[in-house]
């Protein structure tokens, strides 16, 4: 997909169409001619990736922003503190008309009606890009359900003005999770045995990337919605059989991260980003160079040659900097670079020192430079092996097994050439305790990646008040929905609590 330049699709059911549910035009895909052809489809194809990647920023603030990851020390004007601190009220509710999440639902539903009319070269082709589509809308509704609970089920394309028929009531969690997983199991149903990545690349939706969903969407059922041991088996299955698909953890952190390192074995979905054609978010956690480069890193080095001209919005809590203050682990340095205000006579600050501590620089997705210019084009993983794992050990540790296997496999890769089973090695303990050791190598392992604020959702509601200090009372583990979308559908109802 580097090489298919995002076209007129992306722009189809323009920015009004964003702020409602009942969106007050129909779908413009089904204008006569473009599902015709393969083309056509594949254009289509192209747009729904182009779509999620347009709402990128949207998956990273819902997944982590409400964690404990963020709210520390920034320099220059803090972003979302409301979010950070859930400061949030029906009256200042975030991410109206559901994030512009349907927006990219109804392009969806457009392509799983029309796709099967069209005639394909080759069946497989066709087989795999309803795959691809019914994966994508899973997760889509998979993510509405852990932000709002209840929301509107909506699967056919918008042919119709009348805003009595576009407006629809909230369905139960029970029933929001139903279509999820029919649309998991209509997806892996349409893969088949057809187990490629589509144009080789990991930038598409594929076979891999519907199995990890379903393990993490079949625990979150198992754990939350009353699935039990039967969704955890479940979940079990899909996860196991993903490292049967050429996927697998990197033996270091040095070949996981950087645009070079993007095919790596260990990526299952990426979202796409190229020079020119899109940038990814994480310029807005890096800094202007006026702020940076008189700094120096922990290691006592100036700063005075890095090259960038970003935005410092978001500064990593002070509970993120000392989970990570172990230079045995290569994740210290993989995720954040730290700046100083001097260089300690020489020596640096091996570990944490607030005094001169100035703040952080995001590390994972730090692009490339060119002459003058930095380029945010890191492709950024939606899912990963070191995922696939750790939700297997959750699994397994919600089931009264030891999940002591899956940790160690991280923690080793972790810790490199100073791992020490002895000092390294987690030691199979009570449930609780197990799920603490998973929820911290998690935080660990995935700074940056949208996962933390689910994680602890997924871990149960307890986790959550435990870690995240302005989280504690149930009805602010869901988001308020705005008046206005209320107004614009009498059928809405305001989410409990609010």
């Amino acid at each position: 997909m580097k090489k298919i330049i995002y076209i007129l699709f992306a722009a189809v059911l323009v920015s009004s169409c964003e702020s409602q549910l009942e969106l007050t035009s129909p779908s413009e895909l089904t204008a006569a001619g473009f599902w015709d052809t393969e083309e056509g489809a594949m254009t289509a194809l192209t747009g729904m990736h182009a779509n999620l990647r347009s709402s990128a920023g949207t998956f990273w603030r819902l997944g982590e922003v409400r964690s404990d990851i963020w709210g520390g020390r920034t320099y220059e004007s803090a972003a979302d503190l409301d979010l950070i601190e859930s400061n949030i009220s029906a009256s200042n509710a975030p991410f109206g008309g559901w994030g512009g999440l349907y927006t990219r639902i109804h392009r969806i539903n457009d392509f799983i009606l029309n796709v099967p009319n069209i005639t394909f070269v080759e069946e497989a082709d066709k087989n795999h890009v309803m795959g691809q589509a019914y994966g994508l809308r899973a997760f889509y509704y998979y993510t509405l359900l852990k932000t709002w609970g209840d929301v509107p089920i909506i699967l056919e394309p918008l042919a119709d003005v009348d805003p009595s028929a576009l407006s629809k009531p909230r369905s139960s969690q029970t029933e929001v999770m139903a279509q999820i997983k029919a649309d998991i199991a209509a997806s892996l149903s349409s893969f088949g045995t057809d187990n490629s990545f589509f144009q080789d690349s990991k930038v598409y939706w594929s076979k891999a990337a519907t199995l990890a969903l379903k393990g993490d969407v079949f625990i979150w059922s198992g754990n939350l919605l009353g699935g039990g041991n039967t969704d955890l088996d479940e979940a079990l299955t899909a996860l196991g059989s993903i490292a049967g698909l050429g996927i697998s953890l990197e033996d270091s952190m040095s070949t996981l991260w950087g645009v070079d390192n993007e095919n790596n074995s260990e990526f299952i979905f990426a979202m796409d980003y190229t020079r020119d054609e899109a940038s990814n978010i994480y310029n807005s956690l890096t800094g202007r160079s006026t702020e940076i480069n008189p700094q120096f890193n922990d290691a006592g080095d100036s700063m005075i040659d890095f090259v960038i001209a970003g935005a410092n919005r978001y500064g990593q809590h002070e509970k993120t900097i000392l989970l990570l203050d172990d230079n045995d682990d290569e994740r210290k340095d993989a995720t954040f670079i730290r700046l100083y205000i001097d260089d300690n006579a020489g020596t640096g600050y091996p570990t944490y020192d607030e005094p001169a501590y100035f703040g952080s620089i995001f590390n994972k997705f730090l692009g490339k430079v060119d002459a003058t210019d930095r380029i945010f084009e890191n492709d950024v993983p939606v899912y990963r092996y070191a995922d696939v794992l750790l939700l297997i050990a959750e699994a397994k540790n919600l089931k009264g097994q030891d999940p002591s296997g899956e940790i160690n496999q991280i923690r080793a890769r972790a810790f490199g050439a100073n791992y020490d089973p002895a000092t390294h090695d987690y030691v199979n303990s009570t449930p609780t305790d197990n799920a603490n050791a998973i929820l911290n190598e998690r935080y660990k392992e995935f700074i940056g990646e949208g996962k933390r604020w689910w994680d602890l959702r997924r871990a149960g509601d307890s986790y959550v008040f435990q870690e995240v200090q302005y989280v504690n009372d149930a009805y602010l583990l869901l988001l308020p929905i705005t008046d206005d979308m209320i107004g614009r559908n009498p059928l809405l109802e305001q989410t409990p609590g609010y």
